[in-house]
């Protein structure tokens, strides 16, 4: 348990790096589930599985708005579990994207209210210092600010660790009994993804006036690239 709980170290390190750039820091888009799975993907070794968790992680993410003190997935940290649980199967095990992907669910979810303690925990922090804040203290807006992003990369860092510490059995033991075929069971993942993505976009540009015309030649180009490829 103890070489397990090592091994999985550089996953939690990029989790927690990967974490933090959801709100506090660079901001780089590199959070997102395409680039974040493959990260986690390569790490185990097969950078390819973490890009095809990645994918279908992202069409879930078009769902996600993250303004303001909402709550929403910490997509960052999920993702890295999303792609290193499907990186880490076989080629051709059946359920193992299921799996992988409601894994990274689960983890976004407990993720979000990870990022509302965070916040909690920065604003007592903040309370704390409000004299010194309202003089216009530059040692305490350093302090402040550096202890949230201390407190933000070891939220993603314990979040990631400890939910590969409690998944990867689970997906074992769950894909041992999986009685779906891979086809299958891919397919339903990829469906359940499209039709959230979907509805996402079409939320956000029904309003738009035109917008239906572009969104159904996108589909038609797509889907024509799709059969040509």
């Amino acid at each position: 348990m103890i070489t397990i709980a090592l091994g999985l170290l550089p996953l939690a390190l990029l989790g927690a790096v990967l974490g933090l750039d959801v709100v506090s820091f660079p901001q780089a888009m590199i959070s997102r589930p395409l680039a974040a799975a493959t990260l986690a993907g390569a790490l185990v070794g097969r950078a390819g599985h973490g890009l095809i968790a990645g994918v279908v992680l992202e069409l879930f993410a078009l769902e996600t708005l993250p303004f303001g003190a909402s709550r929403y997935p910490e997509w960052g940290s999920a993702s890295v579990v999303g792609g290193a649980l499907y990186a880490m199967q076989p080629d051709g095990t059946a359920g193992a994207l299921t799996v992988a992907v409601c894994a990274a669910l689960i983890t976004g979810y407990v993720g979000s209210w990870t990022m509302i303690w965070n916040r909690r925990l920065i604003a007592r922090w903040a309370a704390g210092l409000r004299d010194a804040l309202t003089s216009g203290s530059c040692d305490a807006v350093t302090s402040l600010q550096l202890r949230g992003l201390t407190s933000d990369f070891a939220r993603g860092g314990l979040l990631t660790w400890i939910a590969l510490l409690a998944l990867a059995p689970l997906e074992g033991a769950i894909l041992a009994h999986w009685t779906f075929s891979a086809s299958d069971s891919r397919a339903a993942v990829v469906i359940l993804a499209g039709a959230v993505a979907g509805g996402a976009i079409w939320k956000i540009v029904h309003n738009t006036k035109g917008t239906n015309w572009f969104l159904l030649g996108g589909v038609a180009i797509g889907s024509l690239l799709l059969l040509v490829t």
